[in-house]
């Protein structure tokens, strides 16, 4: 075995702790902070395996309002308000990010809901792009938002700068995904 082959085999040193007011800072594999669950690897299945299950819990509430023969106006509501809600929370932070595995689990909540209610319900697509749309012009109408200055028009003034990204974490992020959407809608800034 070369000396090369012996360096690689060995373990990287693990990073001297980090403290606070003298106290170390533990280290985690995922936490919660405000109601997203962020892994360390910064992959969302985590949070996705959350959302599916806090949906298909209320999925129940939804069958049982087909029991009792509700209209289905009603149900959408129900669906909207109590299931739909959870699946979308923090869409714009998750969605573009995550897996086509994960999305193929969360149209299934959504495909079962669908066939409880009677009709066809939106996409979780259209739920993220409609939402970051929104998000992505609040912030372009307030000039004291950090984010205001990623979101500069071209010459032109009918599109968006493109923001450069090296790696698809980055580029599956907010503002890059955000510019792209409203690139794409093509109405007038």
């Amino acid at each position: 075995m070369s000396s090369k082959e012996a360096l690689s085999l060995k373990e990287e040193p693990s990073p001297p702790p980090i403290t606070l007011d003298n106290s170390p800072v533990a280290t985690v594999d995922s936490f919660r902070f405000l109601g997203t669950i962020i892994s360390r690897d910064l992959k969302w299945e985590l949070n996705i395996s959350s959302l599916i299950k806090k949906a298909q819990q209320r999925m129940f509430f939804l069958r049982q309002l087909k029991k009792f023969n509700l209209p289905r106006t009603m149900m959408v509501q129900f669906y909207t308000s109590i299931i739909e809600s959870i699946l979308t929370f923090s869409i714009t932070t998750w969605f573009p990010a995550a897996t086509v595995r994960d999305k193929t689990r969360l149209r299934r909540v959504i495909r079962s809901a669908e066939r409880v209610i009677g009709c066809d319900l939106p996409s979780l697509q259209a739920l993220h792009d409609s939402r970051a749309l929104k998000r992505a012009r609040k912030i372009m109408a307030d000039p004291s938002h950090p984010g205001h200055g990623l979101f500069s028009p071209l010459p032109s003034g009918r599109r968006l700068r493109s923001i450069k990204t090296n790696t698809v974490r980055h580029r599956n992020s907010f503002f890059p995904t955000a510019t792209s959407l409203i690139n794409m809608a093509r109405v007038p800034l």
